[in-house]
């Protein structure tokens, strides 16, 4: 099986957001699309170790916020390398509650408001249906995971539904990955200054090992 052809697949790069009764909380998915118009109607997939999981189940709600090709990278290393469990993600970037549910405002190309109408376990990860129930518009082009892939150089972390383990490089290629996001950096990263950090999720050079 070549499981490249997978990565044909279309997908785009959002952040679900929920409150979990002391701050708002939220993780980066790669799997949302709406599968009925009337009523208007979208499914997420989560997985079930994420935090963010347990407390949409909780909630019967949650947020999207549609990820821009302007959207900071670091952004996605913050929501989706991390844990609401042990850090507040939205502590760094500009957001607003609406109906009891967090979104980001800045340099997101819109925001959808959900309520979870049923859901179906999948394994590893929970398939949740839900109603619309309103949409903001913001500024910019959605965010692809092809560029997310080809421009940022990201790759998917263990939790996503189309995680892929990383592939052994030939020995005469220089190569260093990030051991938190994956991001792959080619070239000798030991020319780079001290404080030099991972394009996607802002670790300095002491986590990353050569391939």
């Amino acid at each position: 099986m070549d499981k490249s052809v997978l990565y044909l697949i279309s997908y785009g790069l959002y952040v679900v957001g929920v409150n979990d009764g002391e701050r708002p909380c939220g993780c980066v998915i790669n799997s949302a699309f709406q599968i009925t118009s009337e009523p208007m109607t979208l499914a997420i997939s989560l997985n079930k170790n994420n935090y963010t999981h347990t407390l949409v189940e909780k909630a019967g709600h949650f947020s999207l916020s549609i990820i821009s090709e302007e959207t900071a990278p670091a952004l996605i290393g913050d929501f989706g390398y991390a844990t609401s469990r042990e850090k507040d993600k939205f502590a760094n970037y500009p957001y607003k509650m609406l109906e009891g549910m967090p979104i980001l405002t800045e340099k997101i190309a819109g925001n959808i408001l959900c309520r979870v109408l049923t859901s179906v376990d999948r394994g590893t990860h929970t398939v949740f249906f839900a109603e619309i129930i309103d949409t903001l518009k913001g500024d910019g082009e959605p965010m692809t995971y092809s560029y997310y892939h080809k421009v940022i150089k990201g790759k998917a972390p263990k939790n996503a539904p189309t995680y892929q383990a990383p592939e052994e490089q030939p020995a005469s290629e220089v190569r260093y990955r990030c051991t938190v996001c994956g991001y792959i950096y080619e070239g000798e990263l030991n020319n780079e200054p001290d404080d030099w950090t991972c394009p996607v999720c802002g670790q300095p050079k002491s986590v990353f090992v050569r391939i």
